[in-house]
């Protein structure tokens, strides 16, 4: 219920400008004179003055000009600054320059001003910002938008400037626009995170060039996307591929893959083109989100029927169909000449009952999650007509609905009615299939948004430490890439199956050691500086004797030495060949972005490996419901069932091969590039027959999972505490399951309790500030719940377990970064039992442990016994100077 430390900013009761004059009339033409009109001319409704930096007077006469933001747009860097300075004397609490062109140098002085003063900064580098909502419009962008529940932040002022325009058209309206350029002091991140609180915007679209810190970018991204839906265009897609990669993962994951990962890990779209990003606005907004990706196509003409079915195909969509008793009850009322095989074809004769018929037949069969409607003009039809019959059965579909009226001008009436009902309309059947898919994805990657893993899986503890041994081994020997031998052992440290693998030097070693392991095997040359052993013939396999072993080892030796002579050659490694006879061969690798940190690809393994191109990407960490997710992704998934007489492999060993993937990336932040090429899998389970892994020393901010994008959910922290009067509960850091009964515990409070820890009557938490608080970024917030387990006799007579969350404290941090905020709740029944001391050493630990140097609260002064509890813990509690209603308590950490 807190204000947003951006609101002295965006929803400013006062501005002061710096525009070179003291007269808004008598301005120079330019940057200064186009804001001081814009703000002038919008209806902006609080204290609005001119001040001029060069003007003289004392600092009495400066305060008088004291405001909540300050606009500044005047034409050097020097005027800036001292424009800045004035604003930080005068206590203004938020700035806005509006610039451009200048260089990081420049910026990185304007970004020190503020910082001096406590100023949050909009700028350098960018053309301002508009609030519809509040008549507030300080941008040099263009007119005022319209007023609407949309959200814009953009890094690119000309394509600001292009979507308003469109957007007017349209009549399409906005929230807020915000435009941010290069070197600005507020980042995308922290526009973010003020939208996501925002109660006016109810959607958000992004234009995004770049970002400067991926775990702040995905810790606000996820937090505004578990809020609303986020769409995000982003510019600048590279080329995959690196040509100075080691292993095969690194050669063919490209940045913008990793991009795509990241923002379905956090629960964002992504749309490809400016054409599709409104669209997908209008779809994400609408009141049915689809629950699976089948989408039926109900059309009166065959040819753009196929064209979407086509284009589903290709964006891995599904065609619905109508189930046999579905189609038995809807072919008597259509025509004769009408289709429901794949396509719901209604023929050229398709009237608008026949429309309404098989919409309403879609509806109702469970395995179509969305429907697409087609219209192609018939000589004498009436396209108004059947647009009629859609907006008057609609609403009663239950699913997404989309519609597309092919053509122009007789189509427009059709088009109208449409969009008046708010039912999504395109021109052409792919651009309704892409909103479809938009929607889909959306809804997928909110399941993915959900998941909070922890660093380890609940499988067999791996040998950490001795794993980290081997890599400071290595390291020491000044190499980077571990040997087939070190990378196995490696695996094998986490549990993952690997063949038996042995290094003979000599010919006579290989021949004992194959004779040992048992035949068929295989013989692969050992050396450093050879990434991929098949390009100089290093990979010899079916070798069934021992004199077979010597000649081959002695040709593979030679053979090497002469392809690449600069080559150390340790020797041969010899293993037996796999017995999985039926098995697939599949690879898991590991890239490192140099943005988003370590990234787990799966695909199709062996040889052709690059050039099939088959991957997937999941970020770490993962758990059970994410591994399967990234297997079904990849395109040798449609292979892991019965397939070709093979029996279907067995998952759950690949799955936990993944887990162990996950936790080797978590665990060990040298790590850099990975490939296990080939793994098998078949029903038996999984074996990794290769392995190479490339390290390097650990950067400096791997500490508690700095190296990871996200981070994990703290497990580690799980403590049990008794209670005063008898039993225990536990306490643990909140969970995205956590919801339920987080609002089953606010339902349960007294309305004085409720008011005094939300300042509000209200009966329960809404949905938005109930997944607010349990999704929740652990990295700048932390929130612990106490469980306390409950056993009851039921009916049956059986004991019947309950848990039951009767306690939560939180620090969310302050944009210092120094400081936090706390709240505390506890449960009326569970008051004076030392919970809430607990539960708050607790938080304070946390924060303690974070490097915080201070935590405060905001405390009711009539609610005497919160007051005596901080007092009793060691806080200070001062006088609220903004509310006397409030009590501020403080304490060093």
């Amino acid at each position: 219920m807190e204000k947003h430390f951006l609101q002295p900013l965006f929803n400013p009761a006062s501005i002061v400008v710096f525009a070179g004059g003291l007269d808004p009339d008598a301005l120079p033409p330019g940057a200064g004179r186009h804001v001081a009109d814009q703000l002038r001319g919008s209806g902006y409704a609080g204290e609005l003055r001119f001040v001029d930096i060069r003007m003289s007077g004392t600092l009495a006469d400066l305060a008088r000009s004291r405001a909540e933001l300050a606009v500044i747009a005047l034409p050097t860097v020097e005027e800036m600054d001292n424009a800045l300075e004035v604003a930080g004397r005068i206590r203004c609490r938020a700035a806005l320059i509006i610039s451009a062109g200048l260089n990081a140098q420049d910026a990185a002085r304007l970004h020190a001003t503020a910082r001096r003063h406590q100023l949050h900064l909009l700028g350098p580098n960018c053309t301002g910002f508009q609030r519809p909502h509040q008549q507030l419009n300080a941008s040099i962008i263009g007119a005022m938008a319209k007023p609407g529940p949309l959200g814009l932040l953009s890094q690119s002022g000309a394509l600001t400037a292009s979507t308003l325009d469109w957007a007017r058209r349209n009549s399409v309206g906005f929230s807020t626009v915000v435009s941010l350029g290069p070197n600005t002091a507020l980042n995308i991140a922290d526009a973010l995170d003020f939208l996501a609180s925002d109660g006016q915007t109810h959607s958000i679209v992004v234009y995004l060039e770049g970002i400067r810190n991926a775990r702040r970018f995905m810790s606000a991204l996820r937090a505004a996307a578990s809020a609303k839906p986020v769409i995000v265009l982003k510019a600048g897609r590279q080329p995959a591929g690196n040509e100075a990669a080691l292993t095969h993962s690194g050669a063919i994951v490209g940045s913008d893959e990793v991009f795509d990962a990241a923002l379905r890990r956090a629960g964002a779209v992504r749309v490809r083109t400016f054409s599709q990003l409104f669209s997908a606005v209008r779809c994400l907004a609408s009141r049915y989100q689809p629950a699976g990706r089948h989408l039926a196509v109900i059309t009166n003409g065959g040819g753009p029927g196929v064209l979407a079915a086509d284009w589903a195909n290709e964006l891995h969509l599904q065609l619905g169909r109508l189930d046999a008793q579905a189609c038995a009850a809807l072919a008597p009322q259509l025509s004769p000449q009408a289709s429901l095989k794949d396509l719901i074809d209604l023929s050229e004769e398709a009237t608008p009952e026949h429309f309404s018929a098989a919409i309403a037949a879609a509806g109702r069969t469970r395995g179509i999650d969305g429907v697409l409607v087609i219209y192609s003009p018939k000589l004498g039809a009436d396209p108004a007509r059947v647009a009629e019959a859609l907006v008057q059965t609609h609403t009663t579909v239950g699913k997404p609905l989309f519609s597309c009226w092919m053509g122009d001008e007789s189509v427009s009436e059709a088009r109208a009615l449409l969009n008046a009902a708010s039912i999504p309309t395109f021109r052409t059947p792919e651009a309704g299939v892409d909103a479809f898919s938009n929607i889909a994805n959306h809804h997928e990657n909110q399941q993915l948004l959900q998941q909070t893993p922890p660093p380890l899986s609940h499988l067999a503890k791996p040998d950490v430490e001795g794993a980290r041994l081997l890599i400071e081994s290595v390291l020491a020997e000044r190499r980077n890439v571990l040997t087939e031998l070190e990378s196995k052992a490696l695996l094998a440290a986490f549990h993952v199956p690997v063949t038996k693998t042995m290094l003979a030097r000599s010919p006579n070693e290989a021949m004992m050691i194959a004779t040992q392991l048992g035949y068929p095997a295989a013989l692969k040359i050992d050396s450093p500086d050879i990434p991929h052993k098949s390009d100089v013939q290093g990979v010899a396999l079916n070798i069934l004797n021992a004199t077979q072993v010597r000649d081959t080892y002695n040709d593979m030796v030679k053979r090497v030495a002469q392809l690449r002579p600069d080559a150390r050659i340790n020797g041969v490694t010899v293993q037996n060949m796999s017995a999985q006879r039926r098995g697939r061969e599949l690879y898991i690798g590991l890239v490192t972005d140099e943005l988003f940190g370590p990234v787990i690809t799966f695909g199709a393994g062996g040889t052709m490996i690059e050039l099939i191109g088959d991957r997937s990407m999941e970020m770490p960490p993962l758990n059970q419901f994410l591994a399967r997710s990234l297997v079904q992704r990849a395109r040798v998934a449609a292979t892991l069932g019965e397939w070709r007489g093979a029996p279907p492999i067995e998952m759950a060993a690949l799955e936990q091969v993944l887990l162990r993937v996950s936790e080797m990336v978590c665990e060990l932040p040298q790590l850099r590039e990975m490939d296990i090429n080939p793994i098998i899998l078949d029903d038996s389970g999984a074996l990794a027959v290769d392995a190479r892994i490339v390290i390097q020393h650990a950067p400096a901010h791997s500490q508690h999972y700095g190296h990871l994008a996200i981070l994990p959910y703290p497990g580690h922290f799980e403590q049990e505490w008794p209670l005063r009067g008898g039993g225990a509960y536990t306490v643990r850091p909140v969970r995205p399951d956590d919801a339920s009964m987080l609002q089953a515990l606010v339902k349960g409070l007294s309305p004085e309790s409720r008011y005094f820890r939300f300042v509000s009557s209200m009966p329960e938490l809404p949905a938005r500030m109930l997944a607010r608080f349990t999704l929740i970024d652990y990295d700048r917030e932390m929130a612990l719940v106490a469980v306390h387990r409950e056993r009851r006799i039921g009916a049956d007579g059986e004991f019947i377990d309950t848990e039951r969350i009767i306690g939560v404290s939180r620090y969310v941090t302050n944009p210092d970064t120094r400081s936090c905020e706390f709240s505390l709740l506890v449960a009326d029944d569970f008051a004076g039992q030392g919970l809430g001391s607990r539960l708050m050493l607790s938080i304070i630990e946390f924060a303690r442990n974070k490097g915080l140097a201070q935590i405060e609260g905001l405390i009711l002064a009539n609610n005497s016994s919160m007051l005596k509890l901080m007092r009793n813990l060691g806080f200070q509690i001062k006088h609220f100077e903004e509310d006397a209603d409030f009590r501020l308590a403080v304490k060093a950490l």
